[in-house]
């Protein structure tokens, strides 16, 4: 796989001049050339890459509906994620269809400054592709601003252009974060399909005592078979919600614990061993978290 370290190494590989500023830097889609097709088909970036693409050709449809929200779309990746960009055969890679521009910049960048802690909050920077932020007119207009911002303070460099920068970024992310809770709300009905479906996989391999062979469900296996990432499905779950992928899971689980306890006689450590856990210990701790009662306490409510 191809590590690229810089962003001078970047805008080389993307036939663009070097950057004004070594640590920050905002590019125009349209002016990328791709050199070099091997580079591009296994790579990660040492820095932080946010992207706006614009005029994208057609509706987006999530589910079996179209949504207005497609004039602008958002990417997020953070440093060391690999990515993939394929050309056919013999012909140069170039930027997809539309127009747009993307920020780059250094975790060095950072340093000392508080986003340097609260950029890992941010879940979005875990998300997939398909997971993208999806803006209206009025949010591209408010983060093209900001991107035009953070290129015209690095013309001139002096001791307060980090502090700037920085600002401007810390508020690009805060705006990103407001607009996916929106993105969310908006897709409700997609959103509860999904969670749908999510419950029919636990019912499936808690009725089908799937645990006795795979453990307990995880939620980076339960998102790869609804298709989404990890981090995208607990933040939709806990906007629609209230609680993560991982809070639903425990729920589910406990609801199966529960109908055990009352309708057969097996016991405790068995049933633990029935539901994937490897030591009775941690489904007693669970159970107790969950219900404020053991499960022995449980049982004998019903006797």
């Amino acid at each position: 796989m191809n590590s690229i370290n810089s962003i001078s190494e970047f805008h080389r590989l993307v036939s663009l001049p070097e950057p004004l500023h070594p640590m920050v830097s905002v590019v125009r889609v349209a002016d990328m050339r791709f050199t070099d097709n091997e580079i591009w088909k296994q790579f990660s970036m040492n820095f932080y890459c946010v992207s706006l693409k614009r005029d994208i050709v057609g509706k987006v449809k999530y589910g079996q509906q179209y949504y207005d929200y497609d004039k602008g779309l958002m990417t997020f990746i953070a440093p060391k994620q690999v990515q993939a960009l394929n050309a056919p055969h013999g012909e140069i890679l170039r930027s997809e269809s539309g127009t747009g521009s993307a920020l780059l910049f250094h975790p060095d960048f950072l340093y000392r400054h508080p986003l340097a802690t609260t950029i890992k909050t941010y879940g979005f920077f875990s998300y997939a592709v398909n997971e993208a932020l999806h803006l209206s007119e009025k949010e591209e207009r408010n983060i093209v601003d900001l991107f035009e911002k953070i290129a015209a303070e690095y013309q001139h460099i002096d001791r307060h252009t980090q502090d700037i920068i920085l600002s401007q970024i810390d508020l690009l992310l805060n705006y990103s974060n407001r607009f996916y809770e929106r993105q969310f709300i908006t897709r409700k009905v997609v959103n509860h399909d999904v969670l749908t479906r999510m419950e029919a996989l636990l019912n499936d391999h808690f009725d089908q005592q799937k645990s006795l062979e795979n453990g307990l469900p995880s939620v980076e296996e339960i998102a790869e078979k609804l298709n989404m990432t990890p981090h995208y499905l607990s933040d939709m779950l806990r906007s629609l919600t209230g609680q993560s992928a991982q809070q639903h899971i425990q729920e589910k689980l406990v609801e199966k614990a529960k109908e055990y306890l009352t309708i057969t006689n097996l016991s405790v450590a068995e049933i633990a061993y029935q539901l994937g856990f490897e030591y009775p210990q941690s489904f007693n701790k669970l159970f107790k978290k969950k219900t404020n009662s053991s499960p022995l306490e449980f049982r004998q409510t019903f006797n």
